[in-house]
C-alpha cells in the first residue's frame, strides 16, 4: 500500500502529503527488524510508533485480541493525529472484506460489512480508507514473491506462545484462518462464493430481514408490518 500511494503522488493531479507510519505494539525484536529492513529495501521512510500493548494484553484471558485490536486502533489515531493527519489509510484487502463479512455471521451472530471509507466518530475530522478494498490476496502475495520480500505476519505474543505449547500447529491459527479455508473449500463447488460475499453487503433487503441497527439503534420488522 505505501508503495501505491509514493506511485500515486507522483502522478496524481491533487497535492497530498503522506505520513507512513508502523505502530509497534510490542513486537521481538527480530520481528520489527524485519518491518524496518522492508521499509528500507522498498525506499519507504516508515517512523515507527513504540507502544506496549503485548503487556497489556497478554494476561487478559477474555478477547485479548479484540482489546488489543481496540488499543492499537486508538494509537493509532492518535500518533495520525500528532502528525496532522486528516486520514488513515489502512491495508485491507478483498479477502479480507469477504472473510469479515463471513466470520461476522459465524461467530457474532450478526452481519455487516467492513467498510471501503469512514469518519471516526471519537477523532473529530479524522477518516479511515481502505485503498486496497478491491485487490485481491493473491495479487499481493504474487508481488511479495516476485521481489523477493517477507512480510510480517501476526507476530502476537499471544498466538506464537499458543504454537510454543503445542496447543496450536501454527502460529497463525486463528478463527479469520479457519474462515479462508471454510472459504477456499466452498469455491470448490461454489466457484462464484467469494463474489456473492462480496456484493450480498449491497444487495441487502431489508424488508426481507428481522432487524437491523443504525448508528447503534435496534429496529425491528414489526416496527412497519
Amino acid at each position: 500500500m505505501a508503495k501505491l500511494f509514493q506511485e500515486l503522488k507522483r502522478h496524481n493531479k491533487f497535492p497530498f502529503s503522506l505520513v507512513f507510519l508502523s505502530m509497534d505494539p510490542g513486537y521481538l525484536s527480530e520481528n520489527r527488524q524485519l518491518i524496518e529492513k522492508n521499509a528500507e529495501l522498498l525506499g519507504i521512510p516508515v517512523e515507527i510508533c513504540d507502544t506496549n500493548i503485548f503487556d497489556a494484553v497478554y494476561t487478559i484471558e477474555k478477547s485479548p485480541c479484540y482489546l488489543c485490536a481496540r488499543m492499537r486502533r486508538g494509537y493509532l489515531y492518535r500518533f495520525a493525529k500528532e502528525h496532522g493527519c486528516n486520514k488513515i489509510a489502512l491495508g485491507h484487502h478483498y479477502d479480507d472484506v469477504i472473510e469479515t463479512i463471513l466470520m461476522g455471521m459465524l461467530y457474532s451472530g450478526q452481519y455487516q460489512g467492513m467498510m471501503p471509507k469512514l469518519r471516526s466518530t471519537n477523532f473529530e475530522g479524522m477518516e479511515l480508507i481502505r485503498p486496497m478494498y478491491l485487490i485481491r490476496e493473491k495479487d499481493i502475495i504474487r508481488w511479495r514473491d516476485h521481489n523477493g520480500l517477507r512480510f510480517l505476519q501476526c507476530a502476537c505474543r499471544f498466538t506464537e506462545a499458543l504454537a510454543q505449547e503445542g496447543i496450536s500447529d501454527e502460529p497463525s491459527a486463528s478463527k479469520r484462518l479457519e474462515t479462508k479455508r471454510l472459504i477456499a473449500s466452498l469455491a470448490k463447488t461454489i466457484p462464484q462464493v467469494e463474489s456473492n460475499l462480496f456484493r450480498a453487503t449491497e444487495n441487502v433487503v431489508l424488508n426481507k430481514v428481522l432487524g437491523y441497527k443504525i448508528n447503534g439503534e435496534r429496529h425491528s420488522f414489526l416496527e412497519d408490518y
